[in-house]
Parts: structure tokens; C-alpha cells; sequence
């Protein structure tokens, strides 16, 4: 009998390799990769196309509920499949209320199957506030605890101090689930943040002298500890410096530790230099650094130091990300539907499997989504069909979040998603959502 859809004729990119060969699917699910004579009630004709399991992006903040006029899982989501994105995991903050107890769980779980075109997770939260609600979330099916090393810019959203975060991490431990940590150093932050208002200095130069290297290694060097007492696992987000990956590569080596590390296609696309002229857009946490730091994260990364890429979009209403002040203006940077197009155009092109691993494959397997990240048979049917020849230039017209303000409008990319599937069914199609929200809740099976 006819299956439901074949993928016809495209070069398929596996975690392990490419192949040049069809896909089958059933009932959402794929059933068979190669050439074995199945007719389908659809085909897909993806001759000169590559097949790449759908994106896993575990580091995206859409807001809701309560700050939908930041962003919301209907925009986010619509960007993120029209990047060639299947599936995310939402952090705890900014939503109000953050996501710190079974509640709160709830509620940004019952928004996102109203609202979001892809599949989805969610973060807890890990404050002084909410220890005592860890078990709770971890029934709910979270896939691991967020805390902020340093103020994290929400006055509901505490940082963790090193106390909390020794006894989360200890909590965690015994409930079998990651903590995920944003590392930077309150204490020296805090200093330089002082010394540059001291000065009556906002220029960006000063942001990111604000933010020095240091104050991320010094905070990595903590966790690291803690975990290494705990025995929890630990991820560490958005690592913008070099050193720090560096630092990371060799501990995993020489201790027994379950760590893992992402990096953002801000910090390989982007450096200080491009702050003058793309000013809040362009501001994030740990900040864009030096092009020698970003030869090193490109060198990290082709090295399999990081584990995966996650696009830590975090938007904020236009108002929030204007004026002259570089501290004032909100930090965050939108561009959840550029991952793809970011990676693929570096020169060399990296491996395409290795593409495959740091943006499906291994987010799939550290948060334990299971049927999740890998293009063979029995997962879900989750892929883009990217043409690799496609040269673009991104323009503010064709980016679907609330507010459009990505740093990478008016760049050049080569390497375009051209059609989204989520279970088998079209979710984008020629950079445009197609459908009603067909997004279902995942869990952890920790």
C-alpha cells in the first residue's frame, strides 16, 4: 500500500553523513531512508536539495505569557519554522510569571499548544525564590533548570547566589536533570559596570568593557566546581569567549564531569566592530567580542568543543532597544530565524553532518527528547529542505518575529531553507508559515 509521503531524490544529512537517497513517512513518523520502491499518496521532489533533520533550538525566550508584546509562541514559532526550526525549548524568563513553579508551568504550557507552529519544551527556573518548587517542575517535565550567575535583568528572576546554586545543582542531581547556567561574575560585572558610570561613559565600547572575558571564565570555573561536587549535569549557554571554550574542552578532558556548552550565531557571524553601527540590536550578554575571539570559537567549534548552537533569541519591543545609553538599552538579540543561514555561510562551509549534530542531534539527546534530531526510522519527521546554492540578502520584509529587529538584516547569506516539515506535515514553505499551530508539548523522559 501507498505510505503518506515521500522525500524524493534529496541528499539526505544524517549526524554521520550525507546520502543521496529518498525518505519515507508514515503517520508522521519516518519509517524508512533509501531506494526501496515505496510509492506515496505525496511525493516531495527534493532533487538538488539537502535534507537536514529539523532544527532543535534549546535556547529562545518568546515571552509568553505575560510579555507578549515582547514576543509570543505565534511569532517566535512562525520565525523559527521559517528558519528551517522544528522544535524548541522556551527559558524561564521573560514570561510573567517566570516559570519557577508547577503553576507558572502551566500556564506557558497551555500557550504554547494554543499558539506555537513547532513542537516544544520548557526550561525552570532556578532562584533563591523557587528551590523548594524543583521536584514539582521536574514531574511537570521540564528538561533542566535555568539560573543567571549574575542579575539577569528581571527583578522576578533573581540570581543565583553561589549557595542556591551549589543546592540546586545538588536537587537536580538527584532528579536526574541538567542545570543550565549563564556564567558571568556579578561581582566583576558589577565593578566595571560602576567604573564606566563613574566615568559617565555609554558608549558601546564601554558595554563591552563592562563584560570582560574574565568574568566569564571566573563564573565557568564555579560551576564547573560545583558540578564536579555535585555531580549534576551541567550546560553552559551561549559561550562567547574562546578561552572560556577552551576551558571547558580541557576540564571535560581531564575530569569525569557531564558537561556541556553552546555558543550563538551572533558570536560566529558578529564582532564589537559591528556594534557602532547596529547599536541595541546587537547587544546580548555575555557581549559580541574581538574577530581574534572569533576565529577561536570557529576553531572550537570545528573542533567538537561545543555541543550544540542555540540561538538565544530574546527581542524586546523597539523602545526598549533605542537611544545612545549602551547600558540602558535592552540586551538581547533576535535571530531565531537566521541560525541556519549563519552557519551554513561561513567560509569553509562546515561539515554539513556537523551541522546536523550541533543543531539537532545533540540538543535531542542532551534534554532527552528522544524521538527527536536524527533523520532515521523511528523518529518524528522533522526536517528542512535547504538549498545550499540559494544566495540571499536578509531583508526586514521576510522575518516573521514580533518585531523584526535582527542584526543580520541587509547580510548576505548563502544556504536557504526553502521548506519546513514538523511530523511529516509542511510548517514553511518558501520562507512563509503555513497552517495552524501544530505544536505539542515534549517532555524530559529523565
Amino acid at each position: 500500500m501507498p505510505i503518506d509521503l515521500l522525500i524524493r531524490g534529496g541528499s539526505v544529512v544524517t549526524h554521520e553523513a550525507v546520502i543521496q537517497t529518498d525518505m519515507a513517512i508514515e503517520d508522521g513518523t519516518i519509517v524508512a531512508v533509501g531506494d526501496n520502491g515505496n510509492t506515496a499518496h505525496e511525493e516531495i521532489d527534493a532533487a538538488g536539495l539537502h535534507v537536514f533533520p529539523g532544527l532543535i533550538d534549546s535556547h529562545v525566550h518568546f515571552n509568553e505569557p505575560g510579555r507578549t508584546h515582547w514576543e509570543g509562541f505565534a511569532p517566535g514559532s512562525a520565525a523559527f519554522a521559517s528558519g528551517g526550526g522544528t522544535t524548541f525549548i522556551d527559558m524561564p524568563l521573560n514570561s510573567t510569571p517566570p516559570l519557577l513553579d508547577a503553576e507558572a508551568f502551566d500556564a506557558k504550557a497551555d500557550a504554547g499548544r494554543a499558539h506555537s507552529r513547532c513542537d516544544f519544551a520548557l526550561w525552570g527556573g532556578l532562584t533563591p525564590a523557587n528551590l523548594d518548587h524543583l521536584e514539582a517542575l521536574a514531574e511537570r517535565g521540564v528538561v533542566g533548570f535555568k539560573a543567571f550567575m549574575c542579575d539577569s535583568g528581571i527583578d522576578d528572576f533573581l540570581a543565583a547566589d553561589d549557595d542556591t546554586l551549589h543546592a540546586g545543582m545538588t536537587t537536580a542531581a538527584k532528579l536526574g536533570l541538567p542545570v543550565a547556567v549563564h556564567a558571568e561574575s556579578q561581582a566583576i560585572t558589577a565593578a566595571h559596570t560602576k567604573l564606566a558610570h563613574d566615568r559617565h561613559d555609554y558608549r558601546w565600547e564601554a558595554w563591552t568593557a563592562s563584560r570582560p572575558v574574565v568574568a566569564e571564565i571566573q563564573a565557568i570555573r564555579r560551576a564547573l566546581a560545583f558540578a564536579e561536587d555535585t555531580g549534576c549535569a551541567l550546560h553552559i549557554v551561549h559561550v562567547s569567549a574562546a578561552r572560556a571554550a577552551r576551558l571547558i574542552r580541557q576540564t571535560r578532558t581531564q575530569h569525569d564531569l557531564d558537561v556541556t556548552c553552546e555558543t550563538c550565531p551572533h558570536y560566529l557571524a558578529l564582532t564589537a566592530d559591528d556594534l557602532p553601527d547596529l547599536g541595541a540590536r546587537a547587544k546580548c550578554a555575555p557581549p559580541l567580542r574581538d574577530r581574534d575571539n572569533q576565529a577561536g570559537l570557529w576553531k572550537e567549534l570545528l573542533a567538537g568543543t561545543f555541543d550544540l548552537v542555540g540561538s538565544d533569541h530574546s527581542p524586546a519591543p523597539p523602545d526598549m532597544k533605542s537611544g545612545d545609553d549602551a547600558f540602558a538599552a535592552w540586551g538581547g538579540i533576535a535571530g531565531v530565524q537566521s541560525t541556519l543561514p549563519v552557519l551554513l555561510s561561513h567560509t569553509p562551509q562546515p561539515p554539513l553532518p556537523l551541522l546536523a549534530r550541533l543543531t539537532a542531534a545533540n540538543p535531542a539527546k542532551r534534554f532527552r527528547l528522544p524521538r527527536k534530531g536524527r533523520l532515521s526510522p523511528g523518529h518524528d519527521a522533522d526536517l528542512t529542505l535547504v538549498d545550499l546554492d540559494q544566495s540571499f540578502v536578509l531583508t526586514r520584509d521576510t522575518l516573521h518575529d514580533r518585531h523584526r529587529q535582527s542584526p543580520y538584516v541587509g547580510r548576505a547569506f548563502t544556504g536557504r531553507p526553502v521548506r519546513t516539515l514538523l511530523r511529516g506535515r509542511t510548517v514553511a514553505l518558501d520562507g512563509q508559515p503555513v497552517g495552524d499551530p501544530l505544536g505539542r508539548l515534549l517532555t524530559s523522559d529523565a
